[in-house]
C-alpha cells in the first residue's frame, strides 16, 4: 500500500488578472516568524526616523512623490495586471498617491507641533501647559484589493509622516502594486522604516501581533476580527469598513447631472469602492424620467479588458467571489419584482458583470440591504424627501451619501439629517479628494477616520501632557502633606471662588 503524503504547504501566491486569468506575478507567503523579524527591524530603525523631525521626513516623502510620478505609467501597468481596471482608473492612482505624499509632507510639521492649551481656570495659570505628540513605533497597515496603490497612501503615508515605521500588508489578491511601492522606497534610499509583508490571514494576524497601532481597510466582517485582536492586545485601531451608500434625487434636481453623476458614482472601478453609490431614492414626480436618463447613461458604458488606449469605462470584478455576490443580488432582486432596464448578467468572460440598473427595487431586497460592491444601481420610488431620508438611514452602514437638488439650502438640510460620515451635494465621491475632510464611517462602516487634516495623522500618535511652572516654586504646595483643617479650607475656598456662580456659593463653608 502506498503511503499518502500531505500536499506541500504553499510558499508563494500566484497573482492573476481577473479579466482573463493570465498570471500577473507572484509574492511569498510570509510566516508569522518572518513578520515578527520584519517588525523588529522596523522597531530598531524607527527612533532615527522620528529623530529626523517633520522637516527631515518631508524631504524623503517628497522624494518618494517624485519617484511615483516618474514611474506612473509602469505603476498603471501593474495595477491593470492585477485588478483588470480600465486604464483611466489605473492611471489615476499614481497621481493621487503623489498628491497624498505631498499633502502629508507639507502639513505634518504643523499638525504635529506642540500645543499649549489655555488654562481652564485662573488657578492653573501658574503652569505652562504643553501637549506633545509621539508616534507609535510600528503601525500595521492592512489594505484591500480595490485600490492597491492608492490605499497605501490613504492609510499609510500619514503614519510615516508622523514618524512611525509602517508594516504594510496588502491583499493577497492584489499585492503587486505594494511590491512596487516598497521597491520605490528602497530605490530612493529612504530609511528602512517601511516593510512589506505578503500572505493570507495568518500573515495579517501576525501584523496585528507585532504592531503598536493598526489601521485596517476592508470588509465589516474582517474588521470585527481585527478590532477583537487589537482589543486583546490593548492597542488602538482604526477601521474603514463597508458601505451601502444612498443617493437621494429630489424633484427639483438637474436630472441630467444627477443621472451622469450617479452613473459614475456607482460604476467607477466597477462599483468596487467603499463609497460607491449602491442604492438610489427618487421622488415620485421625476422617478420615471430619472430612471430613463440613468438607464441611458449606464447603457452607454464601455466594458471590457483595456489596454493603454483609454477605450473602456468599466472593468472586471476583482475576484470570482465578488462576481458571485453581484449575480446573487441581481437575481434575487428580479425574483422579488425589480426590473432590469439595462445589463443584468455576467458576460461569461473573466469576472465581468454588465453595468446594471434595477428599477422598482424595494427596501427589503438584498441589493438594498447588503453591500454589493459591484456595478449595480437599484432605484426606489419615494413619496417625498422625508421618506427618502428615512429609507436612506435604514441601514447598518453609514459611510457616505449624496443628495441631488436644485436648492443648495435644501440639500444641506437633508445632508444634516442623514446618518453618514460624509454627504456630497450634487456630486459623488468628492469628499474623498479633499484631504482636509475626515473620511469617517458611522455604524458598521468603521471606527475612527482617515485623512481629516490633523486628526488623520494624530491618530498614529500618543499624546503626552507636560506641565511646568511659570513662577518660582516653593518647597511645598498647599495640598501636599501634611493635611490640616486650615489648609483644606483655604484650598477648597480658593477652588470654589474660581468655580462657583454667585456670592452665596463662593462663601459657603465645608461642614465640620
Amino acid at each position: 500500500m502506498t503511503d499518502v503524503q500531505a500536499a506541500p504547504a504553499l510558499t508563494t501566491i500566484t497573482v492573476r488578472n481577473p479579466a482573463d486569468g493570465s498570471t500577473a506575478g507572484s509574492v511569498p507567503i510570509d510566516s508569522p516568524d518572518v513578520v515578527a523579524t520584519k517588525a523588529r527591524a522596523l522597531r530598531d530603525a524607527q527612533p532615527e526616523w522620528e529623530g529626523l523631525g517633520a522637516d527631515g521626513r518631508k524631504a524623503w516623502l517628497l522624494t518618494m512623490q517624485d519617484w511615483i510620478l516618474d514611474n506612473a505609467e509602469h505603476l498603471a501597468d501593474v495595477l491593470q495586471s492585477e485588478t483588470g481596471k480600465p486604464r483611466t482608473d489605473a492611471a489615476m492612482e499614481p497621481p493621487l498617491t503623489a498628491d497624498l505624499l505631498g499633502y502629508w509632507a507639507r502639513h505634518a510639521g504643523g499638525f504635529l507641533a506642540d500645543r499649549h492649551p489655555a488654562a481652564h481656570s485662573p488657578l492653573m495659570k501658574v503652569k505652562r501647559l504643553t501637549t506633545v505628540y509621539h508616534p507609535f513605533p510600528v503601525v500595521g497597515v492592512i489594505i484591500p484589493w480595490n485600490f492597491p496603490l492608492l490605499n497605501i497612501a490613504l492609510d499609510g503615508i500619514a503614519a510615516l509622516a508622523a514618524g512611525a515605521a509602517m508594516l504594510l500588508k496588502p491583499s493577497e489578491v492584489t499585492p503587486l502594486s505594494a511590491v512596487e511601492f516598497a521597491r520605490g522606497w528602497n530605490e530612493i534610499g529612504a530609511p528602512p522604516v517601511l516593510a512589506l509583508t505578503t500572505g493570507y490571514g495568518d500573515t495579517g494576524a501576525a501584523v496585528i501581533a507585532n504592531s503598536d497601532c493598526v489601521h485596517f481597510t476592508g470588509s465589516t466582517a474582517t474588521g470585527r476580527k481585527v478590532a477583537v485582536a487589537c482589543a486583546e492586545r490593548l492597542i488602538p485601531c482604526t477601521l474603514e469598513l463597508g458601505g451601502k451608500d444612498p443617493a437621494i434625487v429630489l424633484a427639483d434636481a438637474d436630472l441630467d447631472r444627477a443621472a451622469a453623476g450617479i452613473t459614475w458614482g456607482g460604476m467607477f472601478n466597477a462599483g468596487q469602492v467603499c463609497v460607491s453609490i449602491e442604492r438610489v431614492y427618487v421622488e415620485a414626480p421625476v422617478y420615471d424620467e430619472f430612471v430613463g436618463k440613468l438607464t441611458a447613461e449606464v447603457s452607454k458604458l464601455r466594458q471590457g479588458q483595456d489596454d493603454d488606449r483609454y477605450r473602456v469605462d468599466v472593468g472586471a470584478m476583482a475576484t470570482a467571489a465578488q462576481l458571485d455576490i453581484v449575480t446573487r443580488h441581481v437575481d434575487e432582486a428580479v425574483a422579488s419584482g425589480a426590473h432590469v432596464t439595462t445589463g443584468g448578467h455576467a458576460t461569461g468572460v473573466g469576472t465581468f458583470f454588465e453595468p446594471t440598473v434595477l428599477a422598482d427595487a424595494a427596501q427589503s431586497m438584498t441589493c438594498m440591504r447588503e453591500e454589493t460592491f459591484g456595478p449595480t444601481l437599484p432605484v426606489v420610488k419615494v413619496a417625498d424627501e422625508d421618506e427618502a431620508i428615512r429609507l436612506a438611514n435604514d441601514s447598518v452602514y453609514g459611510l457616505s451619501a449624496t443628495v441631488w437638488t436644485g436648492d443648495l439650502a435644501r440639500g444641506e438640510r437633508v445632508a444634516r439629517r442623514l446618518e453618514a460620515g460624509a454627504v456630497n451635494i450634487n456630486d459623488a465621491l468628492s469628499n474623498g479628494f479633499n484631504f482636509g475632510l475626515p473620511m469617517a464611517g458611522w455604524k458598521h462602516s468603521g471606527i475612527g477616520l482617515r485623512q481629516g487634516g490633523a486628526d488623520g495623522i494624530l491618530k498614529y500618535c500618543r499624546p503626552q501632557a507636560i506641565t511646568a511652572p511659570r513662577i518660582p516654586t516653593q518647597k511645598r504646595e498647599m495640598l501636599w502633606f501634611p493635611y490640616s483643617r486650615r489648609k483644606a479650607r483655604i484650598a477648597a475656598g480658593v477652588i470654589r471662588a474660581a468655580a462657583a456662580r454667585g456670592w452665596r456659593r463662593v462663601g459657603m463653608r465645608p461642614r465640620r
